[in-house]
């Protein structure tokens, strides 16, 4: 009966702390020593309220580098073309960026094709770290043909919308896009900028946008945290 209500107050006094933003989404907890030591319970005690904080979606574990809080999730809805902005503001969550890459550089054979540019043309590489408030979520690389993004250059990009830039200093507007989702692991510089472990699961959305022209306008790869995203899309079939 005392371990019951020990676990449960164990309980209460993490979930609180979790409510009241003493760690936040994406943290990694003390160590469960330090924890148990903390509340004065023993570690089996502690266990059984972090399994049920678990339970919740309000922790998850990782074998060998213990407990996290776990993450605001973000999704696209079905068949809409959504900014990362977007996704947060609809949320109530504060959307970030800080731009790591600004330069111009040559098109890659590939860039140059899904671009529809001369290989070799001028293109702007951006990338920039996306994340809700604390929390990183993604890693942005977009590349787009100078002749369209040039006023970009001179740009405050730091969390600020890329879609919404485009349409108020470029007037081009993002009609549509082609979308692939695939899946990898984190690199040691990855996972240094996601601030997630070595190996952790990343969910990779490549895209090809085009203006309400037709014309396509930018590549990009997003690498977001396996745990902070899902992609949805309606699937039909012919009649």
């Amino acid at each position: 009966m005392r371990v019951s209500i020990a676990s449960e107050q164990t309980y209460r006094q993490l979930a609180d702390a979790l409510h009241r933003g003493v760690y936040a989404p994406g943290d990694r907890l003390p160590a469960e020593r330090t924890l148990a030591t903390r509340y004065g319970v023993s570690r089996e005690t502690l266990r059984n309220a972090l399994n049920r904080l678990a339970d919740e979606h309000l922790l998850e574990s990782v074998v060998g580098s213990g407990w996290f809080v776990a993450p605001e999730v973000v999704g696209e809805p079905p068949s809409v073309l959504q900014t990362f902005s977007e996704m947060a503001r609809a949320r109530g969550l504060r959307p970030t960026a800080h731009v790591l890459v600004c330069r111009v550089r040559a098109a890659k054979l590939a860039e140059a094709d899904q671009l529809r540019v001369p290989p070799g043309s001028e293109v702007l590489e951006l990338v920039r770290l996306r994340g809700m408030e604390r929390t990183p979520i993604c890693l942005d690389e977009t590349v787009l043909p100078l002749d369209l993004a040039a006023p970009l250059l001179d740009a405050d990009l730091e969390d600020t919308s890329l879609y919404e830039q485009l349409e108020s200093l470029c007037d081009v507007r993002i009609h549509r896009s082609t979308y692939s989702v695939r899946a990898e692991v984190a690199d040691a510089e990855l996972a240094g900028q996601l601030n997630v472990p070595v190996g952790w699961p990343v969910l990779v959305g490549e895209e090809v946008g085009y203006s309400d022209t037709g014309r396509p306008v930018l590549v990009g790869a997003t690498r977001y945290r396996g745990d902070a995203y899902k992609f949805q899309a309606d699937l039909f079939r012919p009649l």
